[in-house]
């Protein structure tokens, strides 16, 4: 058996006081941490004091740390049953899991259904070849090949996601096939993101702003700004990154949640073409209708999601899919550098004029 991994106990936890503060309004900090879910983690609020601040922090940080463990499809640790270990046990045995696992399942299966397969965790065999490929290919761009397609097509043979058998009752997961794997990368982050603000307001926090690799989540609005509750300001990276403005644009968001999707980080480059990791569940090829598009909603679990849907959808169909989703809008960034945003985006875009 693999030997068992606890999570890395250093992380940088960096507070800064963005504002000093007036005799009616409470301080705005802002605290950073990398470790969970391999990306950097900011969080921006207020409070009286640097000291009550940082320990929200570190609470904060110990929620995403918690799903961090649950959701890791690569790592064991003492104590817990994870997604790995579910990988670990296919075809042999059912593992008894945290609830929090079986909400994520049920969730991505409701969007599996929801977008007509456009993203599925059911997907394990076929990212991990995908992945195994492009880390090879980063490790040694003169030695950088594609996946055979044969070996896709068998891989894909063990991704129905019905194979994934959930009994709540007894709180176990099983998967059906052998050679499935769960790969829960396209939902995971914003899920995490959206139970651990849902959590935030349960404890009464009202203004928060917090970002997980990108996955955006505003409780209310800013305290500092002009108005009470102004909505937050933030940045749409620009996936061209030979351009001179690393920001696309500005969004305005209040309670709400803004997730990216892209091939602009995470590719490797065979034969001078760039291949990223956002496979179409169709082709098994990573998806070629746009460069980036970007999903604003309500919830950070259903914008992940829809990020990743979208972006494997032709766009006449994505486009008619989140306009038939109320309080939904997404921009589409082509591969020309053209920009397609759905009919109530527009009002949502920033300008400091």
């Amino acid at each position: 058996m693999a030997q068992m991994k606890k999570l890395a106990a250093l992380f940088i936890l960096l507070i800064t006081a963005l504002s000093s503060g007036c005799t009616n309004k409470p301080n705005r900090y802002q605290a950073e941490f990398i470790s969970l879910f391999d990306t950097v983690t900011v969080i921006v609020g207020y409070s009286e004091s640097r000291e009550d601040f940082t320990l929200l922090a570190e609470k904060i940080k110990n929620k995403l740390e918690e799903y961090h463990m649950l959701y890791d499809i690569y790592n064991e640790y003492e104590g817990i049953n994870n997604i790995k270990t579910i990988n670990d046990n296919a075809g042999t045995a059912p593992v008894q899991v945290d609830g929090k696992i079986i909400d994520l399942l049920e969730f991505a299966l409701e969007q599996y259904e929801a977008t007509g397969g456009a993203v599925n965790v059911a997907m394990g065999s076929v990212l991990s070849i995908w992945h195994d490929y492009r880390t090879r290919g980063i490790n040694s761009p003169a030695n950088a090949h594609l996946p055979p397609p044969e070996l896709l097509r068998e891989a894909a043979r063990h991704t129905d996601i019905y194979d994934i058998k959930i009994d709540k009752e007894l709180s176990t997961v099983y998967l059906n096939d052998p050679d499935m794997r769960l790969d829960v990368g396209a939902v995971a982050k914003g899920y995490a993101v959206e139970q651990t603000a849902l959590w935030l307001e349960r404890q009464g926090v009202t203004n928060l702003l917090l970002s997980v690799g990108g996955n955006v989540r505003a409780i209310g609005g800013k305290l500092d700004g002009e108005y009470p509750n102004m909505p937050w300001v933030i940045s749409i990276r620009n996936p061209d990154k030979s351009a001179p403005d690393s920001d696309l644009m500005s969004v305005l968001i209040a309670d709400g949640s803004l997730v990216s999707s892209g091939g602009y980080e995470r590719y490797y480059t065979v034969d001078g073409a760039r291949y990223h990791h956002i496979i179409n569940p169709d082709t098994l090829m990573p998806s070629d209708y746009y460069e980036a598009v970007s999903v604003i909603c309500p919830g950070s679990g259903m914008a992940d999601a829809l990020s990743t849907a979208i972006f494997n959808m032709p766009p006449k169909k994505s486009m008619n899919y989140i306009e038939s989703i109320p309080n939904t809008e997404a921009i589409f960034i082509f591969k020309d550098g053209s920009i397609e945003y759905t009919s109530g985006f527009e009002s949502l875009i920033y300008s400091n004029q």
